[in-house]
């Protein structure tokens, strides 16, 4: 027989599983060494000795049944960790006109609202559906609701998600989502919001519920500040010596959700951003469908309260949008069959 002709698969690395094995092996050689190793070879200078091989493997075991624990640990804490959740509230500031009031999602299950419209206004004045952060509840957002209805002049609908201030049930990625849809359908029945009037903010968490609302519902426009492209993108990044991006059960895919939408996008995101690294935003305004606008918050931390530079460049954004295609946003983000 003629020789075995040997080729070259340039696409594709053949391993060397006997050199894996042995080299799978070679502790278990070398603690067969060491325990066979004659006293007169480890008196010798510059050796180990085999006290201190044994010594580090129990620290690796020790160390190894502590990052165990650790993970554990952070998996059972999940949705502590990412619903920040209070359930003292406040009653809301005079000079921001609230009515508090109490919507039902389709499961019956009852959340708190602040419905927040400034004096004389109506509906065609255009509203804001608020989807705030993880952490406190609506009675923390009075600030942030005098401010978008002075910058903006619209009313301003601030819900809070299961488990919330005076919300029934507990925090979770579909309650969250089931709010926010409740909420739309208040504003569009109820309060007679058009949809084509109706702006969708999502502050860092909130970003998970109005961009999923969004991808669905029409609208005027999506507005994003400090979000994240996922849960599990976040979750590496935060915890990166473990597994987190394969292991988070809530998912807030924002990025996906953010390509299904055909509505105008504005996301802002500050650069000194601790929680949810400014990457997240660039990657968002990657995935996002024109017309959209990204602002660049230089110097500006994690927060859902926005800059006065924010609003400046909404209103400039809007405005050309507006003035580009003025049918055209009420058609932009429709539901879609399926």
């Amino acid at each position: 027989m003629g020789e075995v002709e040997h080729r070259e698969f340039p696409h594709r690395s053949i391993p060397d599983y006997r050199g894996m094995v042995g080299f799978a092996l070679l502790p278990v050689r070398i603690i067969r060494d060491f325990k066979t190793m004659s006293p007169s070879l480890a008196e010798y200078p510059g050796t180990i000795r085999p006290d201190w091989l044994w010594r580090a493997l129990r620290l690796a075991r020790v160390a190894a049944v502590v990052y165990l624990v650790v993970l554990l640990v952070l998996l059972l804490l999940e949705n502590k960790l990412v619903f920040h959740a209070t359930r003292d509230s406040n009653p809301p500031p005079a000079d921001i006109h609230a009515q508090e009031i109490e919507l039902r999602m389709a499961d019956d299950t009852q959340f708190h609202a602040w419905w927040c419209p400034p004096p004389e206004w109506r509906p065609s004045d255009g509203a804001v559906l608020y989807c705030h952060g993880t952490g406190g509840n609506v009675s923390h957002r009075a600030k942030a609701i005098r401010t978008w209805q002075t910058e903006m002049g619209e009313a301003v609908l601030v819900f809070d998600y299961p488990g919330y201030g005076r919300s029934e049930g507990s925090p979770s990625e579909a309650g969250c989502y089931a709010a926010a849809e409740a909420a739309y359908d208040w504003l569009i029945r109820a309060a007679q919001v058009p949809p084509e009037k109706l702006l969708i903010f999502g502050g860092s968490l909130g970003g998970g519920p109005a961009t999923h609302l969004a991808a669905d519902r029409a609208h005027r426009i999506l507005v994003l500040l400090c979000t994240f492209t996922s849960v599990p993108d976040v979750s590496q990044d935060l915890c990166v010596i473990f597994p987190a991006r394969w292991l988070v059960k809530n998912q807030f895919d924002n990025r996906a959700n953010l390509a299904r939408c055909s509505g105008p996008v504005f996301l802002a995101h500050g650069t000194a951003d601790r929680v949810v690294p400014f990457g997240h935003g660039v990657r968002l305004f990657a995935a996002a469908r024109e017309p959209k606008a990204f602002l660049r918050l230089e110097g500006v931390p994690h927060s859902e309260f926005p800059p006065p530079e924010f609003f400046a460049a909404l209103r400039g954004f809007l405005d050309g949008v507006e003035r580009a295609a003025p049918h055209e946003c009420q058609d932009q983000c429709r539901p879609r069959a399926g």
